[in-house]
């Protein structure tokens, strides 16, 4: 049985990668011209992606602990 804490980053990585996906799939293209929307879409993508892989290396880290 996977520990309470792996649980949480499991489910956390499943939120922002849903995230990630909305951002890439429509919310940028959504933000038409508007160049600060566009911009600060941009800028969470990033922050996203960069979530997504420390919660990754994370969890593979517990993996190998097994």
């Amino acid at each position: 049985m996977t520990e309470n804490h792996v649980y949480n980053l499991i489910l956390q990585l499943v939120q922002e990668s849903k995230s990630l996906w909305r951002i890439k799939n429509h919310y940028l293209n959504d933000a038409g011209d508007c160049a600060d929307c566009k911009t600060f879409w941009g800028k969470m993508e990033e922050d996203k992606e960069d979530h997504v892989k420390e919660l990754e290396g994370l969890i593979g880290n517990h993996r190998q602990d097994q």
